[in-house]
Formats: structure tokens, sequence, C-alpha cells
């Protein structure tokens, strides 16, 4: 079929650090509960067990400063994550030698919640898609990619600061599901492909954004990410 009843929107495409060619995000894969100070503070038991997955639409990726507060909620939560950019195309599950084969670059970005949408889902054991998958819900920063930098280590810190008190901040090393862990799973479930972005979880802290908030999000010596609720 050569035509198309409307023309096609444009993929998000991410910076990269470097003056490299733009990321056309894919898909946004996010991990729920992989910090056990997040877990205990959201109520849900901490335990290993199996990886919570849920996913955000491709074009929820952010670009702008200025994030708009979503409508149909009151209770707009951040949850800062690690971002992994996916650069190969798997053709199938993946090995855990292989995964970080994967990475092309990291980031870091904000898992935007409606809050109060999530706990009504949660109460009535509906699915998370209206709490998490909104219009400008994954805010990105720019990609450093791993060509001459390397993967961050387990006492790489993330943090976020709104209006410049710290909200939240960890290291890697406390993730209850590494990277490798959890492209190994994730590959058993779908087709990873090049462009998708992996959201690998938040610490503690999480809190109300309100309009007018200023936040600063940051992977120790990676990625920033900085911008205000518009």
């Amino acid at each position: 079929m050569s035509a198309l009843a409307f023309p096609a929107p444009a993929l998000p495409c991410l910076p990269v650090l470097g003056g490299q060619a733009g990321f056309p995000v894919h898909r946004i894969y996010c991990v729920g509960r992989n910090f056990a100070d997040h877990a205990r503070e959201m109520g849900a038991p901490v335990e290993r067990g199996t990886p919570t997955i849920f996913m955000k639409p491709a074009d929820a990726a952010w670009l702008a400063a200025d994030v708009p507060y979503p409508p149909g909620t009151a209770d707009l939560h951040h949850e800062v994550e690690m971002v992994l950019a996916l650069g190969r195309d798997a053709g199938g599950p993946i090995r855990r030698e292989e995964a970080l084969e994967f990475v092309y670059a990291h980031g870091v970005g904000l898992d935007l919640t409606r809050r109060d949408l999530q706990a009504v889902a949660k109460e009535k054991r509906l699915p998370w898609d209206v709490a998490k998958g909104f219009d400008a819900s994954a805010p990105v920063s720019p990609l450093r990619p791993v060509a001459g930098h390397g993967h961050p280590g387990p006492d790489t810190v993330l943090s976020l600061e709104v209006n410049g008190e710290l909200r939240q901040r960890s290291t890697l090393g406390e993730m209850l599901f590494g990277v490798e862990d959890i492209l190994v799973h994730l590959s058993g479930l779908f087709r990873l492909r090049a462009g998708d972005l992996v959201f690998m979880g938040t610490p503690a802290g999480v809190a109300a954004l309100q309009r007018g908030d200023r936040f600063h999000a940051r992977l120790e010596g990676v990625a920033e990410l900085a911008g205000r609720i518009v």
C-alpha cells in the first residue's frame, strides 16, 4: 500500500551528545518497584521475584524544558530514573553475557505519574495505562553514548531536585534488578528493537509536582535533565 489516509506523525527523536545523529524512539519500557525503598514507600512487598514491567507510548518521550501538567489529575508525581537507549535489534531472547552490547546510550528521565488515578486502578485491580501513559509523561535528557564513555557503575548517583530541594537520591547499586536482568527479562517477552528506551525504576522520595515547579534530574557524570512544570 503506497498511499496513507493522512500524513504519518514524525517519530520522537532524542538528541545524542557529541553531535551524533538523533535517536528515534521505538518503544518505552518501564520497570516498576526496582528500588526496595520505593517499593516500601508505595506499600508494596520488597521481593526480587519477577520484574514489574509496564509501557508508555513512544510519543510520551518529551524533549522540551517546559513540561505540561496533565489533565485529569490533582496529584502528579515525579519518579527519576536511569534510561537505557537500545541500539540493536534482538531476534529473540538474549543471553545475560551479551545484554550490555544492546545498550547504545544512557540518559536520565522522569516517569511522571498521575498518582491519584494509579491509586484507583490499583484498588480496582485495573491497568495503570491512564496513570502512566499520558502525553509528555516521559521527559528524557539528551543521551550519552556508551562508546567512549562506558556503562555507569553501581556507585553512580541518581538524584532529583525540585525547586533546589533534594527529593530523591540513590545509587544504581540499590536496584533490585540490574541492566542485564531487565534486558534478558524483556527479551523473553518482546522483540527488543533499536530505538527502544528502558526506564530502570526510581528510588524513594517520590512526591507531588505543582505548576511552576522547577526540576533538575541527574545521573552523575552521565546525563542531566532540567525543566519546569507549566
